[in-house]
């Protein structure tokens, strides 16, 4: 009989606790109700790119996620919706179902909208904003999916390419966005870093590291020009498979000529090397690999492979950062896309005869002006290319101003080796032209 008052006493305890935990659950989501509600309320009508505007033009649940983005919902990680536990009182709940990994995996039917702009950045030093800018100019001019910059640069250049790209058309602004970067090393090692090959060249391989949000990134040198639209290019992440993360183009297609096979010191990639002048990276897939190496007995992940490889390799590496990579990619072949010879067309493929066919049956897709050919008068075929496409001005014909211009610069080239593939050099590019022409017609 004694323990009768206390089962009683009990019940009445979980009773009340149980009504406490009700009245809390409803208050939490009443309060976060009128949370959202004020948000809406809070933001002005108006046209353009505003809040209310994105609110407006993102139901369900896509809305719900942008309306909570800046309000008083803490950013956790919570991988289900648990109704026993407590969350802390600046936690909407839900939010926390919205951002379940569970939620959001590849396959829902509630994922984050697709970004369909290309990444391309550049690293630019000393006397390379004009060759960057013509490089950018010529990304622009060809795509028709939007593209973002990562432009890093020296701080006296940083100025210098907000003015240039600022000043296009507003047409063509609305094609892309950019950010401007300082140049980034480790602290400890800058000077020897910033040093390496030519100045800033290595800034490319901490662009994983700097650019931790990025999930892929083309990586382009400023002696590059597309002579096609880049989501061409950026069309091979779709065929990497599962291990690989880098796509980059051979140094030399006839091995008879190769450097890396007659002169290298270190180890390389495949027969010939890789030239890293365009690369094209999946850095999520980048950052969480275990790299294979011949410097420890452990794998290492890239931003402990880097220092200990410039450490050992020092003094037998020519080309810099290339090295680096084709030593990584020689230890780590099965995360290497390597890709035709067109997609990095350089004087060597033309200098001693031709030997990239597949740009003499399809045409050059990307010129890669190494060796400074943009500014000088080895190789005519590879400047008249540079000239045609950085005088040619934003909005006029392209086939009048710009096709016609390149055709006439080549025939007044002289006979050189690259002259007599100079048809390789235009075949993609007219037809690149005449779908922007077709594409401008249609709009008007």
């Amino acid at each position: 009989m004694r323990c009768y008052p206390h089962a009683f006493l009990l019940c009445v305890f979980i009773t009340l606790f149980l009504l406490l935990y009700i009245f809390h659950q409803l208050a939490s989501t009443s309060e976060c109700r009128e949370d959202r509600d004020l948000t809406e309320q809070s933001v002005p009508e108006r046209s353009g790119h505003g809040t209310a505007h994105l609110l407006r033009k993102r139901p369900g649940l896509a809305g719900l996620r942008k309306r909570f983005a800046h309000g008083r919902c803490k950013s956790m990680s919570v991988s289900y919706w648990n109704p026993y536990w407590r969350l802390p009182a600046d936690v909407c709940e839900v939010k926390c179902l919205l951002e379940s990994p569970r939620r959001v995996k590849s396959g829902s039917s509630i994922r984050e909208h697709r970004d369909e702009r290309s990444h391309l950045a550049v690293v630019a030093c000393g006397p390379r904003l004009e060759e960057a800018v013509t490089m950018l100019k010529s990304a622009v001019l060809f795509s028709k999916k939007p593209l973002h910059f990562y432009i890093f640069a020296e701080d006296d250049l940083q100025d210098g390419f907000r003015n240039a790209l600022d000043s296009w058309p507003k047409t063509v602004r609305n094609k892309f966005n950019f950010t401007v970067y300082p140049i980034t090393f480790p602290k400890d090692n800058a000077k020897e870093w910033k040093m390496l090959f030519k100045p800033c060249a290595s800034q490319r391989l901490f662009l994983p590291l700097i650019l931790n949000e990025v999930d892929s990134l083309l990586y382009v040198d400023t002696d590059v020009l597309f002579l096609q639209p880049v989501e061409d290019i950026w069309a091979f992440l779709s065929l990497f498979n599962s291990s690989q993360l880098a796509a980059m183009a051979p140094e030399h297609e006839e091995p008879r000529i190769g450097w890396y096979n007659h002169f290298a010191r270190h180890p390389y990639y495949g027969k010939t090397g890789v030239n890293s002048g365009v690369m094209l990276m999946n850095l999520t897939r980048l950052r969480k690999k275990d790299f294979k190496n011949d410097m420890a007995a452990v794998t290492l992940r890239w931003e402990e492979i880097l220092m200990p490889l410039l450490r050992k390799y020092k003094l037998n590496i020519t080309w810099g950062d290339q090295d680096l990579l084709n030593i990584i990619f020689h230890h780590n072949p099965e995360s290497l896309y390597v890709f035709p010879c067109q997609w990095n067309y350089r004087p060597d493929h033309c200098i001693y005869g031709s030997n990239c066919q597949e740009a003499e049956h399809e045409g050059v897709f990307i010129l890669h002006g190494n060796r400074g050919v943009y500014h000088n008068d080895k190789q005519p075929t590879f400047r008249a290319v540079y000239e045609a496409i950085e005088k040619y001005p934003f909005g006029e014909d392209m086939e009048a101003s710009l096709l016609q211009p390149l055709e006439t610069l080549l025939r007044t080239t002289t006979n050189t080796y690259c002259k007599r593939v100079s048809h390789a050099f235009t075949r993609k590019l007219k037809r690149s032209i005449a779908t922007v022409q077709r594409d401008a017609t249609r709009k008007r």
